[in-house]
């Protein structure tokens, strides 16, 4: 460490499809939104995070918003390098004259392939990334859950995000089974503007669907705490004259089965090849869910009831892949299962 120990800042970055989160000092510095407006003359960034999103759909010509991630990967490497380099910014308290020198643990889905992690280091070390550690997305689930990852027992997380859903059974500090399937959140979004344009004749954007998602979104159509139906507001598609209409969670949760069917058919799958053993831990314990996923009306409740094991929701499901790649951060020495 030495003289210029100060000069080097350790920033943990959990680089979602939907939403980029920092952690600095142990502290959650930056949540935004994963999106870029990029000017298209210039190819210089306008805008980034949530002032991106606000332009999202309303762009002209010479503007373009682009999500830089999709199913859980670096789709487009130039805005990736931006918003990371945007987003560090942020945070950037250091004096201007030596830039700090960045030390980063970023989380990546379990299924990456080598190449995917090829363009995640390369994205972060041309932002600026001296050092950089990657960490399996449902291993920094785990940790920022609380569960002691390095003990003889399984656990099994199924942490649900923007681009990928992983499902992982963690013992002794590695990972035994995983599948990272990619059916997620982007999906039932999608799901939710085809329903809405067969259904109602109603043209909806992704920020619309995203909404109706947040407000009415359901995986049971029998809740015990129902929400109001939602009001949506579009153009109806054959006269393109405004319309306004009220859809139901019902709606929604019949509209987003067949995805959450391929959800509980991959935990499914990861469950079988589970050592029996380590299913013995995990029916007795439960599963855990992460992810903003884990946020859907009566989820937990569908899968618990469809797999006969009991699922618990994460505290704050939003941000365990956050917290948990920032332990990693504290105990860069000490953990084996970083990959450098």
């Amino acid at each position: 460490m030495g003289l210029f120990s100060f000069l080097t800042q350790e920033v943990a970055v959990d680089l979602g499809t939907a939403n980029t989160i920092i952690i600095h000092n142990d502290k959650i510095v930056v949540d935004e939104p994963s999106i870029v407006a990029i000017d298209l003359k210039t190819d210089k960034m306008v805008a980034i995070g949530d002032k991106a999103r606000q332009m999202q759909g309303k762009t002209h010509a010479n503007l373009k918003t682009i999500r830089p991630l999709r199913d859980g990967v670096i789709a487009d490497f130039n805005a990736a390098e931006q918003m990371i380099r945007g987003m560090i910014k942020m945070i950037n308290t250091g004096s201007r004259l030596f830039p700090p020198s960045l030390k980063m643990v970023v989380c990546i889905p379990s299924g990456s392939t080598e190449v995917e992690l090829r363009a995640v280091r390369d994205s972060s070390e041309h932002a600026g990334a001296r050092e950089v550690y990657l960490i399996y997305e449902p291993m920094a689930a785990a940790l920022g859950i609380g569960i002691d990852v390095e003990a003889p027992e399984g656990n099994m997380i199924v942490d649900i995000g923007g681009g990928t859903t992983e499902i992982a059974v963690i013992s002794l500090g590695g990972i035994v089974t995983n599948k990272s399937i990619r059916i997620a959140g982007d999906d039932l979004t999608a799901d939710i503007m085809e329903y809405m344009r067969h259904q109602h004749n109603i043209k909806v954007g992704e920020r619309t669907a995203e909404d109706i998602k947040i407000n009415v979104g359901a995986a049971l159509s029998e809740l015990d705490e129902p929400p109001a139906d939602y009001i949506v507001q579009g153009p109806n598609q054959m006269t393109a004259l405004p319309v306004e209409v009220p859809v139901s969670y019902q709606e929604i949760a019949h509209c987003l089965d067949k995805s959450l069917s391929k959800i509980e058919a991959a935990v499914l799958s990861a469950l079988e090849q589970t050592p029996p053993e380590l299913y013995a831990d995990i029916v007795s314990k439960g599963i855990y869910l992460a992810g903003g996923g884990a946020l859907l009306r009566g989820l937990d409740k569908r899968l618990s009831e469809k797999l006969n094991i009991n699922f618990k929701i994460a505290d704050d499901p939003l941000r365990a892949v956050a917290r948990g790649t920032g332990i990693a951060l504290k105990n860069v020495d000490k953990f084996s299962f970083l990959i450098r």
